[in-house]
């Protein structure tokens, strides 16, 4: 640069600056040379594309110059930061390597200024160091938070296709090969092999809180789905059995929970989601920490699933019993159920009941002369023990 001659005024910072706009091509050039190291963590832009990063750079640097010449006002609302911050999150490029980038193309901005700059007074110099790094603290302010939120955006976005596709499965759809492909790729699930579905209510349901993290440190996969009622887990056995998996989430249980039985692949799930639902359903609703499966409730999952035929059988068990006053009602009901619960022993019965063999004895006698039959055989067993389940499941018991 020819030095000024005597009189001649010396170029301000903005006009330096502005000097630099010719010269954008070249800076580029000198930026691209610089961002690539041989530390790959400082040069992951593996998903841009050559021309995209130079277009980007070109952009950066344009914008830095117009900064510079405006004394830097408004770089930390900048728009072209903004937008690469935007496009870089979409890209996977990490921000890291972005505010690395934002300050080598600072430097080259610099050291060009101070090429242009050999003659001019100390005090310019200082204004325009100020102001250079103002506007790259300020675009680097405005590329972070663009960055952030469309991460953010994606992130929301990954999940709610990670959901439709959970809801999808659970709808059925499973059973078209193409998507069972699709949903177990995106989902990181098997398509094939043993599974289970874990429905979760009450307590707010936080089964999904470290669940698939807790499960997969021991090698099994899995997928957890939020809504608005309860907490629906996939869970990959693949070639495993259900308890081992099943122990780890007894403990995370707040409310109340039921596990289907093994089902084979994707297909269905469905069907496990409709069993898991319906084991749910024999859990009193004010449960807490309860993990069933539907393997240790298949009586009441029968009564569940017939709910007409439910009501025919408790009228047809138990109907004059249930007609009487509440008191007696309630005191026949527990002495019955009490006395199935003990393999038919009135003796057995008496402690449980606080009272005398006897007594038992003839409350018993008091119910088969209502039911005018005999209370022995197994068939009545199993007519009076469901009617009773039915009972309990209906919040009717006289417990």
């Amino acid at each position: 640069m020819t030095a000024p001659e005597k009189g001649e005024p010396v170029a301000s910072s903005p006009e330096l600056a502005a000097a630099l706009r010719s010269e954008i091509p070249e800076l580029t050039q000198r930026l691209m040379a610089a961002v690539f190291t041989d530390n790959p963590e400082w040069t992951d832009y593996s998903a841009v594309t050559r021309a995209d990063l130079r277009e980007g750079c070109q952009r950066f640097l344009t914008r830095v110059v117009d900064l510079l010449s405006g004394k830097g006002a408004g770089a930390e609302r900048d728009d072209v930061a903004a937008s690469i911050g935007a496009s870089r999150a979409e890209q996977g490029v990490p921000l890291e390597a972005m505010l690395r980038t934002f300050r080598l193309g600072g430097r080259i901005v610099w050291e060009a200024l101070l090429d242009k700059a050999e003659d001019a007074p100390p005090g310019d110099f200082r204004e325009a160091g100020t102001t250079m790094w103002a506007v790259i603290d300020g675009m680097s302010s405005a590329l972070v938070t663009s960055y952030r939120n469309t991460e953010l955006d994606r992130v929301r976005r990954d999940e709610r296709r990670r959901h439709g596709l959970i809801e999808d499965m659970l709808a059925g759809r499973a059973h078209d090969a193409l998507f069972a492909a699709r949903a177990a790729r995106e989902l990181n699930l098997p398509v094939h092999g043993g599974y289970v579905v874990l429905v979760a209510r009450g307590a707010a349901h936080p089964m999904p809180t470290g669940s698939e993290t807790v499960l997969a440190a021991m090698g099994i996969r899995s997928a957890w789905h939020d809504r608005a009622d309860s907490t629906v887990g996939l869970v990959a056995l693949e070639h495993r059995k259900a308890e081992p998996a099943l122990q780890l989430l007894r403990p995370r249980v707040r409310g109340r929970a039921a596990v289907s039985p093994v089902v084979s692949g994707l297909a269905e799930l469905d069907t496990a989601h409709k069993l898991a639902l319906l084991a749910l359903d024999t859990v009193p609703e004010n449960a807490v920490g309860v993990l069933v499966s539907l393997d240790e409730c298949y009586p009441e999952a029968l009564l569940l699933r017939s709910t007409d035929l439910t009501q025919l059988l408790v009228t047809h068990a138990l109907g004059p019993v249930l007609a009487l006053p509440v008191k007696e009602r309630d005191v026949l009901l527990r002495t019955l159920s009490v006395w199935l619960g003990e393999n038919c022993s009135a003796a057995n019965a008496a402690p449980r009941l606080h009272c005398h063999r006897n007594t038992v004895i003839n409350r018993l006698q008091r119910i088969s002369t209502l039911l005018g039959r005999p209370l022995e055989g197994q068939r009545s067993y199993l007519e009076l023990s469901l009617a009773l389940a039915a009972l309990e499941l209906g919040g009717h018991a006289g417990d």
